[in-house]
């Protein structure tokens, strides 16, 4: 087996134009396969550098092969199986900025350059008050950044052409809003002065993304198999789930300088990013987190098998085409290829999915991702939604705990006051006094849920029901 690197595999030279903070699985299987196709599939012709975030990190591993690494694409596709391998070759050099400052800081001087793209975990775009101009680097993400548009801006005179285009990945709403506002922050906190404020407003641009594809990451499982698969000995393969979706709150002008869809890719450029964040986390989110309690009290483990079930599956599909579905307001083939693609998500045979995993915080979960499609419904339609109204009742039942019909422990994680709350009205026994008591929490819900017209008694219903018959029938009971 040869080991991996730029004497035993072809590695394509390519200018670098891209800077690329954060060396994580995520981007390599996303943003990095994303410029492969690119580069391969159109004249983008761009190769990336990428700067490790903190201090510590794996560009030593990338740099020992290279930066070459797989990635291995697995799931269905239009209902075909694909787990294929791919040799990524986009990455020129990886460097750390706490050992590399000059290499780091000169990445600003080369004319080419064009893009940033950062993904640095939700907790790395924030305000540090205690990084200096002169820190070599700064210890914040948007602080560095800071840093490099600035000599930038020294070394090309103000160019305004030499901007630079800048997309955040990172797991937060408006990201490059809240990116944006850190950075003016450093421009004040350090005096950088009106000339290069005005320079970064008018030349460079932020612009707010949302993410979504699935990265496992290392294949710990398979990777034996892998590496006799491709005679190569690489440390650094990436397993990622088929679907990928790029959506970026960008003008077309900048589409076109970044041409994906020329590629093949199912990356968006939109005048707002708000509806598509609202339907990932309406039809993805959401059916994961009714389909979780229903699939479980009925005796099912994996989201996979609850899709391919007869009678869970017919419910995970009424709450997200029926219900939740009829909430949103894009358009309704685009909604319907959507929920599409996410039911084969669910159902991707390489993956298995435990229910259990997504039962955590149950409630704050209802609350952010169901409870405003239960509103919309009722506003719209006259009448509750029973699926999700269900989906509640089998929360609220799984919380109390106990054993399943086949002996498996039920064991619900949540916050303490929820666990107590929770406890203390199942022990009086009675399915009206557990209702009231769950949906007036107000520390759960914000609200008086009890004020919802009809859903009080319907709550009640479904937990007499699930009570008496189990989860399997009264599920039967609204198909």
């Amino acid at each position: 087996m040869k080991a991996l690197n730029s004497k035993t595999a072809t590695k394509t030279q390519r200018p670098e134009r891209i800077i690329q903070f954060g060396e994580g699985n995520f981007l390599r299987a996303f943003v990095d396969w994303i410029i492969w196709n690119m580069d391969n599939k159109t004249d983008f012709n761009s190769s990336v550098v990428v700067v490790q975030p903190i201090e510590k990190g794996m560009i030593d591993m990338l740099n020992a092969q290279d930066n070459l690494y797989h990635v291995n694409l697995q799931g269905l596709d239009k209902g075909e199986t694909v787990n294929s391998l791919e040799l990524i070759d986009v990455i020129s050099r990886s460097l750390n900025p706490y050992t590399q400052n000059d290499e780091f800081m000169q990445l600003a001087d080369n004319p080419d350059m064009r893009f940033v793209i950062s993904n640095t975990t939700e907790a790395g775009i924030a305000f540090d008050p205690n990084c200096k101009l002169e820190d070599k680097p700064a210890s914040s993400y948007p602080g560095k950044l800071t840093q490099l548009l600035y000599r930038r801006f020294k070394t090309f005179n103000g160019d305004k052409s030499k901007g630079l285009i800048i997309f955040p990945c990172e797991l937060i709403f408006l990201n490059g809003h809240k990116l944006k506002e850190t950075i003016y922050q450093y421009i004040d906190l350090w005096n950088l002065g009106s000339e290069f404020k005005t320079w970064f407003e008018e030349a460079c641009g932020v612009y707010a993304t949302l993410v979504d594809r699935i990265v496992p990451g290392f294949p710990r499982k398979d990777i034996d198999n892998i590496k006799a698969k491709l005679q190569y000995d690489d440390n650094l393969v990436v397993q990622a789930e088929i679907f990928h979706l790029w959506v970026i709150e960008a003008p077309q002008e900048i589409a076109k300088e970044f041409p994906a869809d020329k590629a093949g890719l199912n990356v968006l450029f939109v005048p707002s990013e708000a509806p598509y964040h609202e339907r990932k986390v309406t039809l993805l989110n959401g059916p994961h987190t009714v389909l979780s309690p229903v699939a479980y009290l009925s005796g099912i483990n994996i989201v996979r098998d609850a899709c391919q079930h007869e009678v869970i599956g017919k419910y995970i599909h009424k709450v997200m085409f029926d219900e939740l579905m009829e909430t949103l307001n894009l358009p309704k083939a685009e909604l319907q290829q959507f929920a599409t693609d996410v039911l084969e998500r669910f159902n991707n045979p390489f993956v298995d999915h435990a229910v259990t995993s997504i039962m955590l915080n149950s409630f704050p979960k209802y609350e952010t991702r169901d409870l405003p499609g239960l509103k919309t419904y009722l506003e719209r339609k006259g009448e509750l939604p029973k699926g999700l109204v269900l989906g509640l009742a089998a929360i609220i039942t799984y919380y109390k705990g106990g054993k399943r019909a086949d002996g498996a422990e039920i064991v619900p994680n949540d916050a303490q006051e929820i666990m107590d709350l929770l406890k203390r009205l199942w022990a009086t026994g009675n399915t009206k006094t557990v209702a009231e008591g769950v949906l007036g929490a107000k520390f759960i819900w914000n609200e008086d849920l009890n004020r919802i017209p009809g859903l009080t008694d319907m709550v009640v219903g479904f937990l007499d029901e699930i009570q008496s018959k189990g989860m399997l029938e009264t599920v039967k009971t609204i198909l």
